[in-house]
Formats: C-alpha cells, structure tokens, sequence
C-alpha cells in the first residue's frame, strides 16, 4: 500500500497524506517505546510509501522523539523541505520553572526554540497547543503564534485537546485581528471514543479546520490484539497499565472483528479505515512501535467499507453525547417546520414532548 494521493489539511492550501506518522513511541525513555534504529526503519518505510506528514510533541520521550526525527532528516540533506513536519508545545519539560511550560508568550517561544534545535530545523510546518492553558490569554498566544508565523519559523497552527468553547473563541478571535487562524484540530477519535462528534467535529466543519484523530485504534483495544478470550496480550507492554476493555468496548471489538473478517482485512485496518473517512476527518494519527504495525496500518489505505458495514459499526459505537445534542437533532426540525415536508421528511406537527407545556 501506497500514498499515491493527498488531501488539503481542512481549508488551507497544505496538502497531507490521510495517514500522518504519529511518534510518540519514537525512543524508550517512557518504557514501552521503539529504539533509534527501529524509529528510522519505521520513518524511512513511511516515507518510501508515498507519506509526507509527521506529527510529534516537545515532551515526546523527553525530547527524544523530535531529536530522532531531527538527526534523521539532517543525514538526508533536501529531505527535510519535502515534508510537513508538526510539533507541539505545552509540556513543561523544566522541572520548578513556572514559565517553562503553557501557553504565555515567553513559554511559546522558548518551546519553539528548544524544539527547533532537537529538530535540526529552522522553521516546523504545523505547531500546536497541545492543552488549554487556563492562566494565559488566549489573545496573548493568539498573537505570539501569530509572530512566530511573521517570523517564518512555524507555517500554521493547530489546537490540540482544547475544548469546543475555547477553540471558538481563539479562531474567531483570529480572524477578527488578522492573525493566523486554527488550521487543524487534533482530538482523540475512534470508534471508542466518538464524543467529539457532539461540539468539536461540527466545530471544526464549520470553520474549515481539519480534524487529526489521534488514538485511532485507542491504545490497541482496536487492534485485534484484544478479545475476550486474549484479555492481555503478553506483547502488549502497556496491557498491565492498560487493562482490559469494558463490556461495551467489546461489543464494538466483536463487530469490528466480524467486518474485518468479512472485508479480509485487520481489526486495525478496519478500524483505521472508519475514522479516516469520517466527516471533517483530513488525516488520521497512527503510532507504530515496529515496522509490521506500520505494515498493519496502511493496509487501512485502500480499504472501502461497504454502507451496510459502516452502519453497524456506527451502530454499536454510537456514543452519548452532552446536552443538547439529542435534543437539537431530534427536536428542532418538527418545532422549526411544525408539519412539513423538508428534505423528503415528514415533522410532526406537535410532538409529544410538547403535550406538557411546563416543561418550556
């Protein structure tokens, strides 16, 4: 399996591959990560493949990660300008200094900084906020990114694990300035955890930013390592800490297994394949630690899903979500047409939640 095709990152003219190399197990400072060597097997087999879009974080491993990610680009010389190259800042890697980590002007570029010099580069296509920093401004990050881009040091910004609210605030607050709006949005999705479908996806649709699900096979539970006859799998290092899925995890590992059983294709592959063509979604995260994960994950390129196939693995995965999703999808066509056809619906006239009108 090949990238023989990219896609624009949300509204912006950067073009991706729809899988991005996530490298976060890059080094083994945390235990269960992969070594130097088999990080530059797993990024120069990405690369040979057709991927452009590598995606990593300022406390990935201590910094081990963008320092692997750096020393390999700088033994290729040109290589480094044909790819989009993400990091994140955040993360205070500084233990007892107040300022070395967040969000606040002199944290963001100190980041960046140290973050360039690991990297061997002058300059990262993608940065994000990787969490929301309550005790700074957002205007205060807002116009530091906004500088950072002046400067030519990072070419667009991207807001990871923020909430809904927030992120509304800051793009629009950006685009009422004049600074660099949000491109992308980076959120944890899979067919275990779809809650952001409730404010963020919509969110993210509506403003053209792109969607980078990370955690797409969440932390292995949608591999096809787990199912309730193999609870732990001995080569899962993180199993212990992990433990094993719930009751309802495993009535969507079961049908997973099943449409991949039909389809002739992994767990992970299927699992991939749905939330990489799911609304909003440009590119999906994945995170190999050898290279056979890396091999497992891209068969997930060219698989199609037929609509019968999607719909029972969106009907065992169907997530709740926070008022008032339900209501506003269920409620407000009939209140809003009161009776008529729309869409080649028919809404009721009077619901019955209306027949108490205490309840309004």
């Amino acid at each position: 399996m090949t990238f023989d095709s990219y896609v624009s990152l949300g509204r912006s003219g950067l073009k991706v591959s729809p899988f991005c190399l996530g490298t976060m197990n890059f080094g083994e400072d945390h235990g269960f990560g992969c070594s130097v060597e088999e990080s530059e097997k797993i990024v120069q087999t990405y690369l040979d493949r057709g991927g452009n879009f590598l995606d990593t974080a300022n406390f990935y491993t201590n910094g081990h990660s963008e320092q692997i990610l750096g020393d390999f680009f700088a033994q290729r010389p040109g290589s480094r300008d044909r790819i989009v190259l993400a990091t994140k800042f955040f993360c205070n890697l500084h233990l007892g200094d107040p300022n070395g980590g967040g969000a606040s002007r002199k944290a963001i570029v100190a980041q960046l900084e140290d973050s360039l010099r690991r990297l061997r580069t002058d300059y990262v296509d993608l940065y994000w906020l990787h969490n929301y920093d309550w005790s700074t401004p957002i205007e205060e990050t807002l116009r530091t990114l906004d500088d950072l881009v002046t400067a030519g040091k990072i070419r667009y910004v991207g807001f990871s694990d923020t909430p809904a609210w927030l992120t509304a605030k800051a793009h629009t607050t950006a685009l009422l300035r004049g600074w660099t709006p949000i491109t992308a949005l980076q959120m944890e999705y899979s067919l275990l955890e779809r809650t952001i479908e409730g404010e963020l996806v919509p969110l993210a649709q509506d403003s053209g930013m792109g969607i980078l699900p990370w955690s797409p096979l969440k932390s292995g539970y949608l591999s096809g390592k787990y199912t309730r006859t193999n609870e732990t799998p001995d080569d899962t290092k993180r199993s212990a800490a992990l433990g094993r899925p719930n009751e309802a995890q495993y009535q969507v590992i079961d049908v997973l297994a099943g449409v991949a059983q039909e389809v002739g294709a992994s767990s992970a592959a299927v699992a991939l394949g749905w939330v990489q063509q799911r609304p909003g979604v440009s590119s999906a995260i994945i995170g190999p630690r050898r290279i056979e994960h890396l091999e497992d994950n891209l068969a997930g390129l060219d698989l199609r899903l037929t609509a019968e196939q999607i719909a029972a693995l969106d009907e065992v995965s169907a997530p709740t979500l926070n008022f008032p999703a339900d209501l506003n999808r269920e409620l407000a066509p009939m209140l809003k047409y009161s009776g008529a056809t729309v869409d080649g619906q028919q809404t009721q006239a009077y619901p019955p939640l209306l027949a108490n009108p205490a309840r309004y």
